[in-house]
């Protein structure tokens, strides 16, 4: 018996004779499955027996069509999903003769793989940048006939390892770790209404090792305030698309100083009168310190862009004279990686960290791509053993004696 589907014959019972059905009698025919379950004297449903269906039960009201129409992604993941596409709509109108693009087929998606890691490999990609592409093209397909991307990825696993051992290398945001954090908080005027938000915003982004998306998305009802500290929900996050959430209380400490900076920007959003619960927590000023308006028909309504909270730690950290850690830019994961490094120094296991900045249970990217130890492969671990002081280091310490020595008569 198929382990999916099975139809069989009616049978005529005559005594303890079986007999089959002539061509000309021939009976019902029954469908079983491995899921069907018949109890005694129960027949298993006619093969050729349907549901009951009518017209309306294929068709959604227009209040259904509208709610379907609402975005179900993140604005920055919808962002670079259509321009990525829309890339891919355009090579597949200049083939010649013309390729569907949706639904492509197999042929199709590897031929534009391959033109991708082509155009990669003279410089204009990363082998990264082509799997995040190609996997938005697949994603966009129809789920019943997305193609078979095994020999695109066949592809890309190769040029990976040639990239690499060309010296390619994936770029990294560098860790703004405690002291970094504490020079650009420091660096900041916290008597101005843009400063107190500055200084809370660079202290949360490292305590809570957040995203800058969950930073602009943080609404003011998410945030407790207490004496000793802060408790914060992040309603959702990159690993949490199902919008369960995730709690957690901040201790406050000495040198960040996180509930009196939380209270005195709370302050300037009361007397703003943008300290709704629904209301964003960091919001967009002008020079004069006034919220900045937006159209009425704005997509993101009030909250920032996370670029433009990207922009604004950058040029906290430029104005504290460091733009650059470890020659590399300092951006919004900085604030991120830098937490998870300290902790990393500090030996928090690595589950206690995942919790801590909402990285799956039982990821290793905290460990893989958010530890930037400063100074990294300055130091050199053979320096840690000791010389060998046997007869070979005898014979050099001689000879390097006698070269001294011959030194000297030239002199």
């Amino acid at each position: 018996m198929s382990t999916d589907v099975e139809v069989f014959e009616a049978k005529r019972v005559e005594g303890d004779i079986v007999v089959r059905p002539t061509a000309a009698e021939q009976g019902p025919r029954y469908l079983v499955t491995q899921h069907t379950m018949l109890g005694p004297g129960e027949l298993p449903p006619l093969a050729d027996q349907r549901p009951a269906w009518k017209d309306e039960d294929f068709r959604l009201s227009e209040e259904d069509i509208a709610d379907l129409d609402e975005p179900d992604l993140a604005e920055n993941t919808i962002t670079n999903r259509d321009s990525t596409t829309a890339a891919f709509e355009a090579w597949c109108e200049a083939q010649k003769p013309p390729r569907l693009a949706k639904p492509c087929t197999t042929a199709t998606y590897t031929s534009y793989g391959l033109h991708l890691i082509r155009r990669g490999k003279a410089g204009e990609f990363k082998p990264s940048s082509v799997g995040q592409y190609m996997s938005r093209i697949w994603n966009w397909q129809p789920v019943d006939l997305r193609p078979d991307p095994s020999r695109f990825k066949g592809r890309l696993r190769v040029w990976q390892k040639e990239w690499a051992k060309a010296g390619g290398e994936v770029r990294r945001a560098p860790a703004v770790t405690i002291e970094y954090n504490l020079r650009i908080i420091a660096a900041i005027d916290e008597s101005t209404r843009i400063g107190k938000r500055d200084a809370f915003l660079a202290a949360l982004a490292y305590s809570n090792l957040h995203r800058e998306s969950e930073l602009t998305d943080q609404l003011v009802g998410r945030i407790k305030i207490h004496d000793t500290g802060l408790y914060v929900t992040t309603a959702t996050s990159k690993t949490d698309q199902t919008g369960k959430g995730s709690s957690r209380f901040i201790q406050d400490r000495e040198d960040l100083q996180l509930v009196r900076r939380a209270r005195a920007w709370f302050a300037v959003l009361r007397d703003l009168g943008a300290d709704a619960p629904n209301l964003p927590v960091f919001r967009a000023l002008t020079v004069k310190g006034e919220l900045r308006k937006y159209p009425a028909d704005r997509k993101r309504g009030v909250r920032m862009r996370p670029g433009s909270l990207d922009e604004r730690l950058q040029e906290l950290a430029e104005r504290a004279g460091v733009p650059y850690i470890d020659g590399k830019k300092v951006t919004s994961h900085g604030w991120r990686a830098g937490a998870n490094t300290d902790l990393i120094k500090a030996k928090v296991p690595l589950a206690e960290r995942n919790t801590a900045g909402r990285w799956a249970p039982g990821s290793h990217t905290a460990d893989t791509v958010y530890d930037h130890p400063h100074g990294a492969g300055a130091h050199d671990p053979l320096a840690n053993v000791p010389l060998y002081g046997g007869p070979a280091h005898a014979a050099v310490v001689q000879a390097r004696a006698a070269a001294a020595a011959g030194e000297e008569q030239e002199q």
